[in-house]
């Protein structure tokens, strides 16, 4: 019966030692990665602007190219 209880507080301590540790980990691979992405969230903001900025200018270029001049009426 002291060997069952044992045996039952050894699981006990190593699940929560699991638990522990896990939340240790994944807290300093989280401190460690958040500069990193950071960073590549503002890089993707600029590459979006950029792009953004380039097809409206596109667009505006062949919108200008297309549209029919308006014809001055000869009197």
């Amino acid at each position: 019966m002291i060997f069952l209880v044992f045996l039952v507080a050894l699981l006990l301590g190593v699940c929560i030692g699991t638990l522990l540790r896990g939340r240790y980990i994944r807290q300093g691979v989280i401190d460690d990665l958040d500069p990193k992405l950071s960073r590549m969230q503002g890089q993707l903001n600029t590459i979006e602007a950029e792009l953004a900025y380039m097809v409206s200018a596109r667009y505006a270029e062949l919108n200008a190219r297309l549209s029919p001049e308006p014809q001055q009426q000869n009197r």
